[in-house]
């Protein structure tokens, strides 16, 4: 079962890799005898799938979520549902590999006018003589 990202791009079953664990939190007695947390590995860095500039952005948005080895790591344990939190794990990749693909706006340098650098120093005089006329004459 590949996960469908956009129309281009598209996980295969190998670069995924599903774990499953107890979870912690509520469940009663259950939440001791089913493994219901998931933990999603997805092998981004081999990914061929994903273009470099994507993988570079990608792998700072994990953080943390993201190994030595080039994967990412997402481990949910919402829901008392193994099916659920499975799909609440493939949805949160899928999620972080649409934002990885929105490529940064480049940021255009802009100057300060020479008019705005005048009232600026005009405004600072003006403090200065106001809190210089707060003085007493001195003895």
């Amino acid at each position: 079962m590949t996960l469908r990202i956009t129309d281009s791009i598209t996980i295969e079953d190998w670069e995924l890799t599903e774990q499953f664990v107890r979870a912690s939190g509520p469940g009663g007695q259950n939440v001791n005898k089913v493994s219901t947390a998931v933990e999603l590995r997805f092998e981004a860095a081999r990914s061929p799938n994903l273009p470099g500039p994507v993988k570079t952005r990608l792998r700072r948005l994990a953080g943390r979520k993201w190994t030595s080895d080039g994967a990412l790591v997402i481990f949910v344990q919402d829901t008392r549902s193994q099916a659920r939190n499975r799909e609440l794990a493939r949805e949160r990749l899928a999620e972080m590999i649409r934002a990885a693909l929105v490529a940064p706006k480049r940021r255009v340098k802009t100057r300060v006018s020479a008019n705005q650098k005048r009232k600026r120093v005009e405004a600072k005089k003006k403090r200065g003589e106001v809190k210089a006329l707060r003085k007493g004459p001195e003895v």
